[in-house]
């Protein structure tokens, strides 16, 4: 058990004291309230059901961190998950049986996508880092100083050093002109710019988003995209509608930006100089008239596009042909779970900036795929996802669990398996990837997935992923342990923090689903 000392106790709280200080906003749609109840049934040894698929197989359980989020270094095998009191570095060498090493504790509302970065600056020295995206409010021990407004909502990037993944530490921070609900590298193995999830703050109905340098990460700065005019101005973005949410760069140098205007993708190999290439028009757009088919009632939230390096203009839509893009549409306040939020595939038709350059392929809400149980009442929608190269997408659906979804014919997406939780609410789900000889994360993925719960923390899954030949048994060996990185270790897990504060807003400049 993790000793309460006195930075941390602080830390949590301000935790406590930020209900009060934000008003109304603190307690909309009663989820402190419904975390603090599930928190409890834990607490008192509650036997709280599991129920999976024959074809998914619980690995490992890492109670602890009210989690939100998760993302994997690429040069060294760990893995950083942002909750709402911590940052926790995990060791992941042997990815079926992750072990805590390290943890910042931090008041965070609301850190949605941790995201890692990394630069190579000399032969023997690696910089490693993980983002926080700060809406509301953000402290921890030895930076309490720098706690944000909030009433006003300050937006700010703020730079945890994890170089050292036994004593992860803020390392930086910086002002942002739009929100920093999430933050995303634009290449996160030599990590010099990233974007904000941008919102209209700065002109009501012009969507706009920031881009940060961080080629100095002691002294990272919001890049001005008008220099001729008095102030630091954000660049423009179609996708945020109203607002922002996420960043997803391909493999082939496009981004792409979801938010309240849907999906809109840009040749980012220039990063200063972003160009919208093709977008999802009126179908993918919540504010604009006409937009009745339901592929976007509140938020696209995320999205990902397979084999982007394979893209072939107006060929029959594949994960081959590389144009076939992922997104998960997110409708948190509707609790029927077939409508809440759904996974979604669209053709990308054309990079050439023309109309109708994507359009919608098929969408499956949780209760079309046929799996058990659906809550009822619940938050059900769909969330973070991630794609294994098999097409098995694992998608996060608050309280339906970890859904598998087989996206190989894209125009009929089909359950492939899932696990879920009484009481739980997952976040986030993400393949491990493989880890080479010298502890380098490679192109391919393990069959294991990390599945990121508020309640719960962190579970790891086994899958009977097709053609890996193994079933349910994990697909990977144990990578050698890095073990330059590890100083000391962290021992003991942390208990789930008493007072969770995930506190949602459908319209405000500030944090998203």
């Amino acid at each position: 058990m993790r000793l309460a000392t006195p930075a941390r106790l602080a830390v949590i709280g301000l935790l406590a004291l930020a209900p009060v200080l934000t008003g109304t906003a603190a307690h909309a749609h009663g989820d402190r309230d419904r975390a603090e109840r599930m928190a409890e049934a834990y607490d008192a040894g509650l036997a709280v059901p599991f129920v999976a698929s024959p074809n998914v197989r619980l690995a490992a359980v890492r109670p602890g961190s009210a989690g939100i989020s998760g993302c994997f270094l690429h040069s060294a095998p760990y893995f950083v998950m942002s909750g709402l009191d911590d940052v926790t570095v995990f060791d992941v060498s042997d990815p079926v049986s992750p072990r805590e090493v390290g943890s910042m504790p931090s008041a965070q509302f609301e850190n949605e996508a941790m995201n890692c970065g990394e630069r190579k600056v000399s032969r023997t020295r690696t910089d490693r880092f993980a983002m926080i995206g700060v809406d509301l409010y953000q402290a921890s021990p030895g930076d309490l100083e720098h706690v944000n407004d909030p009433v006003t909502g300050d937006y700010e990037l703020v730079i945890v050093d994890v170089s050292d993944p036994t004593d992860p530490h803020v390392r930086s921070r910086v002002p942002s002109t739009t929100s920093t609900h999430t933050v995303s590298c634009i290449d996160g193995t030599d990590c010099r710019y990233a974007y904000s999830a941008g919102d209209d703050s700065q002109v009501p109905g012009q969507g706009s988003f920031s881009v940060f340098d961080l080629r100095d990460l002691d002294r990272p700065v919001e890049v001005d995209s008008d220099p001729a005019t008095p102030g630091t101005q954000p660049f423009r973005s179609d996708a945020v509608g109203w607002g922002g949410h996420k960043w997803n760069v391909d493999d082939a140098g496009y981004a792409t930006h979801t938010g309240a205007g849907g999906s809109y993708v840009y040749d980012v190999r220039d990063p200063l100089h972003p160009r919208e290439v093709a977008s999802t028009g009126a179908a993918g757009d919540s504010a604009r008239d006409g937009a009745v088919n339901h592929y976007n009632d509140f938020i696209h939230h995320n999205s990902f596009r397979p084999n982007a390096r394979e893209f072939r203009p107006d060929t029959p839509p594949s994960l081959a042909n590389g144009n076939v893009l992922l997104v998960t549409e997110e409708d948190y306040e509707d609790p029927d779970c077939s409508t809440a939020g759904s996974f979604q595939t669209w053709h990308v038709k054309r990079l050439d900036g023309s109309e109708g350059s994507i359009v919608p392929l098929a969408k499956v809400e949780l209760a079309d795929l046929g799996t058990y149980p659906v809550p009822a009442g619940a938050f059900c929608s769909a969330h973070w996802f991630d794609v294994h190269p098999s097409g098995i997408a694992a998608v996060g659906f608050y309280g339906g669990g970890t859904q598998l979804i087989d996206v190989t014919d894209p125009t009929r997406p089909v359950s492939h398996g899932f696990a879920s939780w009484g009481a739980s609410e997952v976040w986030d789900a993400m393949w491990a990837p493989v880890y080479d000889r010298k502890g380098v994360a490679t192109s391919r993925r393990t069959n294991i997935v990390y599945s990121v719960d508020l309640v719960r923390g962190l579970d790891v899954y086994v899958v009977d992923v097709p053609g890996d030949g193994v079933g349910a048994l994990p697909s990977v060996e144990v990578a050698t342990p890095t073990a330059s990185l590890l100083p000391g270790l962290v021992l003991g897990t942390s208990a789930v923090t008493a007072v969770l504060l995930h506190r949602r807003r459908r319209y405000a400049p500030g944090p998203l689903g």
